[in-house]
């Protein structure tokens, strides 16, 4: 048997350039992802809720107004009440009425879990017509 001789020409240098075209597309890649998700990130602006200068608008003929004050206690149409008894009551209301529009009115000291609290107890009782009352400051 004959076997051909394997040629012995010596080893190709190592390539000593890098390649930078994969590099400069992976880098634009990320450039546009930061980009388009830059201005969704921004979550840090300060709200000042309770205050506008628009104008009042008058109250609905089939409204409840629900006030959560400082301490966090409920006042459902300005008489004190429980989150069981409020709950109740929310319900009763929507199924006279599912187009019941609740005020929300809430102190700016109150905690927002206090306040979605409130907007739960409203969605949980058939309310889906919820409103933010804010105080109107004059220009």
């Amino acid at each position: 048997m004959a076997f051909g001789r394997l040629s012995s020409r010596p080893a190709d240098e190592p390539m000593s350039d890098i390649n930078v075209t994969p590099l400069v597309d992976v880098m634009l890649v990320l450039l546009v992802i930061f980009m388009v998700t830059a201005p969704l990130m921004s979550s840090a602006i300060r709200l000042n809720l309770p205050q506008t200068e628009s104008a009042a608008s008058g109250p609905s003929a089939s409204a409840m107004v629900l006030t959560v004050d400082a301490q966090g206690a409920f006042f459902l149409n300005d008489r004190a009440i429980t989150a069981q008894a409020l709950q109740a009551q929310l319900s009763s209301a929507a199924q006279r009425n599912p187009q019941t529009e609740l005020e929300l009115r809430a102190d700016a000291s109150v905690p927002y879990g206090r306040v979605v609290e409130a907007m739960g107890l409203a969605q949980k009782a058939g309310l889906t017509r919820i409103g933010f009352v804010a105080q109107v400051v004059s220009p």
